[in-house]
C-alpha cells in the first residue's frame, strides 16, 4: 500500500562540496617585518665590508664599498712611500749626505726646509687617507642598516588613509 508518509531527511548523505576558493595574494614588494634585520645587516657589514649589502640583496653596492676602501688604502700607501723617501733625504741624517751633494751648478736643489715641508705634507695626506678609509667603512655599515630598515617599509599602491573625528 502506498501512502503519503514522511520520513526524516538523511543527514549522513554526502553531498558534493565545491572546493574552497583560494584568494590569490598579490606579491609584496617589501620584506616581512623583522626587528633584528637592520642590526644583523650592520653587524655583517662591520665584520666584512659588503656582507651587509649581500644580506640585504643589494649586490651592486659591494664593488662600490670595496672601490672606496681601495682608493683610501692606495693613497695611504702612496703617501707613506713618499713620506719615507723624504725622510731618507734629510741632510743631517744617518746616511751621511754632505751639504754639497744637494748643490747642482751652484744652486741648492733640496733644502732642509723643503724636506721638512714635504714630510709634513705627506704625513698630513696619510692621516687624511686614514680618515677616508674609516669614513667609507662607517658609511658601509650605515648603508646596510638603513637599507635593511627601508626594505621593510610598505610602499604599495593599496595604502589608504581613514580619518576619524
Amino acid at each position: 500500500m502506498t501512502g503519503l508518509a514522511a520520513a526524516q531527511e538523511d543527514t549522513l548523505a554526502i553531498t558534493p562540496v565545491d572546493p574552497p576558493v583560494v584568494e590569490q595574494v598579490p606579491e609584496r614588494d617589501y620584506k616581512e617585518y623583522d626587528p633584528l634585520a637592520p642590526a644583523r645587516a650592520a653587524f655583517y657589514s662591520a665584520v666584512l665590508p659588503g656582507l651587509g649589502q649581500a644580506y640585504n640583496g643589494k649586490y651592486w653596492k659591494i664593488p662600490i664599498a670595496y672601490a672606496g676602501l681601495g682608493v683610501g688604502v692606495y693613497f695611504y700607501l702612496s703617501n707613506d712611500e713618499q713620506y719615507d723617501c723624504t725622510a731618507l733625504f734629510t741632510k743631517e741624517d744617518w746616511l751621511g749626505f754632505r751639504d754639497d751633494e744637494f748643490i747642482v751648478n751652484g744652486q741648492e736643489r733640496v733644502t732642509t726646509d723643503g724636506l721638512i715641508r714635504a714630510q709634513r705634507f705627506y704625513q698630513q695626506n696619510k692621516e687624511i687617507s686614514i680618515l677616508v678609509i674609516v669614513g667609507i667603512y662607517a658609511l658601509n655599515i650605515i648603508d646596510a642598516n638603513v637599507d635593511a630598515h627601508l626594505q621593510q617599509f610598505n610602499v604599495s599602491e593599496d595604502l589608504s588613509l581613514k580619518l576619524s573625528v
